[in-house]
């Protein structure tokens, strides 16, 4: 008779609840048995284990063999369970102390040959450890570094359960060759089909400094470049409507690189979720840039706020958490999938219900709306060059619901380039590093403002304590409060130009919101000129 107990951490979402891995030997006929809520991957652990053991030179048991992974009501999934159940059934045939195993929190898959394989989460599932008191963790060794993100964790890297018995015995430690020249097999089919390339999400480093894009390649677009530097500031939602060829998807492509970098919190919330999409950038285990994802008009809902079969994984809404999410091309898809972001874009999370269980995934992200004003793309209130019928235009542009568009802060006409503007020598627009330092100073001030409240950015600040604590000027708002009078706003659209002119105020260097800063956010969300300059830099 032999017992034994470890830990492992399961997932749900990007939470997780420590497993209480335990082994218990009885004699009798030679069995094993897994219990506990686990899923078809996991129950498959028995026959990995066993071959992992026994190709590492441990005796296999042949006794009665039982796993129980409590608590027994969670639902558990997946591969990480495989070195947890290993060590406890060690420490069951007393091949290990089983002193030793309790207070360890394990986390990896096995290969047949013993070798300890990388899986998706190991970042959450370490910060989940930490929150239950847990300190010392085992994860395979080219996960490290991610783990080591935790701070007060102890974190031990092994490449082999070979590796893993030794420590714990406290033997010699054997040195296992890693295979060289070729790609790490580790790695093999750690990423999830579908996510990646075919989600639109770039990666951390080209995110934000790709060499090759700069605002100054933006020929003209005045008020675009504006209403895209107003959204950086601000995290505010944005839509781009224009001819084909405009510049609309290469100043959503620009976007992240005038965003600043995560701050410590916001970066390990971007790399758990990209973790458990299996996104991780190699060798940059810390995603500290703005995310961008850009998912093909085809999406459906269940790729755009997350879902799948059993427990549900991280959609685009989620992929883009603390970054840009730009949908290209918007009045293509599908308009239950565009209704859907409606919630995430008002609560910054999602919450996903299955039979499987309710995960919740956090969706705190700039989205970049773009779509042409017609089928052709032609249409033009100041000339006639679009042969769209009127019904089939109205019908067109009615794909963008009315509850959606209230929910965007800026909507701008991109115009079409002409040919003075493209062929004018010598007349740049300002590059991405003097808008990027602009953005940074008007963070800060809005940061400093929000200090002792749990918002960063104006976009977050609800319209009830702009409207009590942060004040415009006296008489700016009279334009705005006429325009909810006529119609033209609603008292959410109220709430959202005073939090623009918010942002416009802390870029320009105003303590408060004047009458100027206000007109400009009105005419950024309803396309109405009111008479201010539309360049940030002829505001100050």
């Amino acid at each position: 008779m032999g017992f034994a107990r470890t830990c492992s951490v399961a997932l749900v979402g990007v939470e997780g609840v420590v497993v209480e891995v335990q082994a218990d030997l009885e004699p009798g006929v030679a069995a094993f048995t897994l219990v506990g809520l686990p899923d078809k991957s996991l129950t498959e652990s028995k026959d990995r284990v066993r071959a992992a053991l026994v190709n590492s030179g441990a005796e296999w048991p042949q006794k009665k063999l039982t796993v129980g992974l409590s608590p027994a009501s969670v639902p558990k999934a997946g591969s990480g369970f495989d070195l947890a159940v290993a060590s406890a059934v060690l420490g069951a045939s007393e091949r290990i102390d089983p002193r030793v195993l309790s207070d360890v929190v394990m986390i990896g898959e096995l290969g047949l040959d013993g070798r300890v394989r990388p899986v998706r989460g190991i970042l959450p599932a370490v910060l989940a450890a930490a929150e239950a008191g847990y300190e010392q963790v085992v994860v395979p060794e080219c996960a490290a570094a991610e783990a080591s993100l935790v701070p007060g964790v102890s974190v031990l890297g092994v490449r082999t359960l070979r590796q893993l018995i030794a420590v714990l015995a406290d033997e010699p430690v054997p040195d296992e060759e890693p295979d060289e020249g070729r790609p790490d097999p580790l790695m093999a089919g750690l990423r999830l089909p579908g996510t990646g390339a075919a989600t639109g999400m770039r990666t951390a480093a080209g995110a934000h400094q790709d060499q090759g894009h700069d605002l100054a390649d933006v020929v003209g677009q005045l008020a675009a470049r504006t209403a895209v530097e107003v959204a950086a500031a601000g995290g505010h939602h944005l839509f781009l409507e224009g001819p084909p060829g405009a510049g609309k998807t290469m100043l959503a492509e620009r976007l992240p690189a005038i965003l600043p970098r995560l701050a410590r919190e916001e970066s390990l919330e971007v790399t758990a979720v990209h973790s458990i999409a299996g996104l991780l950038p190699a060798g940059k285990p810390l995603v500290d840039v703005a995310p961008y994802c850009a998912p093909h008009h085809s999406a459906t809902m269940q790729s755009l706020v997350g879902g799948g079969q059993g427990i549900a994984r991280p959609g685009a809404v989620s992929l883009a958490h603390r970054g840009v999410l730009f949908l290209d091309e918007t009045p293509e898809f599908s308009s239950h999938a565009l209704d859907a972001l409606r919630q995430p874009l008002e609560a910054g999370h999602v919450v996903i219900a299955r039979s499987a269980g309710v995960v919740r995934f956090p969706a705190k992200f700039l989205m970049v709306l773009a779509a042409n004003p017609c089928p052709c793309g032609r249409f033009s209130r100041t000339d006639d060059l679009c042969e769209c019928p009127p019904a089939l235009i109205r019908r067109y542009q009615a794909r963008l619901s009315g509850p959606l568009l209230d929910r965007v802060d800026l909507r701008v006409e991109v115009d079409r380039v002409t040919r003075s503007e493209l062929t004018r020598r010598g007349a740049q627009g300002e590059s991405t590093a003097t808008v990027a330092d602009r953005v940074r100073s008007a963070r800060e001030r809005a940061a400093a403002r929000l200090l002792d409240t749990p918002w960063r950015t104006n976009s977050e600040v609800p319209g009830r304590e702009l409207r009590s604590r942060w004040h415009a000027t006296p008489g700016a708002m009279d334009e705005a409060e006429r325009c909810l009078e006529r119609g033209v706003l609603t008292a959410r659209g109220l709430d959202r130009v005073l939090r623009v002119g918010w942002t416009i105020a802390d870029l320009v260097g105003h303590d408060r919101p004047d009458a100027t800063d206000v007109n400009l956010a009105l005419q950024l969300r309803t396309g109405v000129p009111r008479g201010v300059p539309m360049a940030i830099g002829a505001l100050t």
